[in-house]
């Protein structure tokens, strides 16, 4: 599958690997991509590759555009599990996302109260107060560290001048383990960097920082899609099991998800 944006507020559903069937929201331009990560395997490509519309929805855009899908989803009979925000880059960058969250919790409670609320976000911003009280608020805040090791997530995710893994790692302890770790596993090559998520020192070190911060789940996976980086390779759902295991032993619940149909 090509890298490509999200062209429209509400997406799906669609079948997530990690989330089932999952109703999508886009908080960034719909035309553009819009992150302060520019991660190597990205669905949405580079982001120096989508800069032309820089216009992000308002509270009320998303309030109407959810609003009415999920009135049509109630009257067509149909389910989901969850209404998730992704899209076209990183959420929380919506200077009106905490509003966002609450109204989403009011519809939610109106047509899918069996539904959860996820949202798929960097954790760039959770130092802020009101975007980390917003993220407490939903069922599942998916908050990413992709590497224990800050050379690695500069490899990986190039985020933007300011990025602070040791600052994520403190704001992330006030969840008080009531979030979801999210980690990416990949093998290749980028710049001429050589990057292994496999490597047992890398692998030892995040096992360590996943046991000092406790979340109440974690979710592995690896690549699914094409990547903007051209030099890279998934690694196994057996590789990742072999990581995990420690974990496993110590008793923390872990969701592995390799590719569709894992390739090399």
């Amino acid at each position: 599958m090509s890298t490509g944006l999200y062209e429209a507020i509400v997406f799906g559903p669609i079948i997530s690997r990690r989330l089932g069937h999952s109703l999508g929201v886009n908080l960034l331009p719909q035309h553009g991509k819009w992150c302060n990560f520019n991660c190597i395997y990205c669905e949405c490509g580079w982001n120096e590759e989508h800069t032309e519309d820089k216009v992000l929805p308002d509270a009320a855009a998303v309030k109407a555009a959810l609003e009415h899908k999920l009135q049509s989803l109630k009257e067509a009979g149909e389910s989901i599990d969850t209404i998730t925000f992704s899209g076209n880059g990183e959420p929380t960058l919506n200077p009106h996302f905490p509003e966002i969250i609450d109204n989403t919790i009011e519809l939610r409670n109106s047509y899918f109260p069996n539904a959860v609320i996820s949202v798929l976000s960097n954790a760039t911003r959770i130092h802020i107060k009101e975007v980390r009280e917003a993220l407490m608020k939903v069922n599942n805040p998916i908050l990413k560290i992709d590497s224990p090791d800050p050379a690695v997530v500069d490899a990986i995710n190039k985020p933007a001048e300011g990025y602070s893994l040791e600052r994520v790692i403190e704001n992330m302890r006030l969840f008080k383990g009531n979030f979801i770790l999210q980690t990416m596993f990949l093998k290749g090559e980028c710049d001429g960097t050589a990057i292994d998520c496999t490597n047992p020192e890398l692998c030892r070190r995040w096992r360590e920082l996943a046991l000092s911060l406790r979340p109440r789940m974690i979710m592995m996976y690896t690549l699914d899609r094409e990547t903007p980086a051209k030099n890279l390779s998934i690694v196994t759902i057996e590789e990742m099991e072999e990581i995990a295991a420690p974990l496993r032993k110590e008793g923390m619940e872990i969701q592995i998800k390799g590719p569709s149909r894992e390739r090399r």
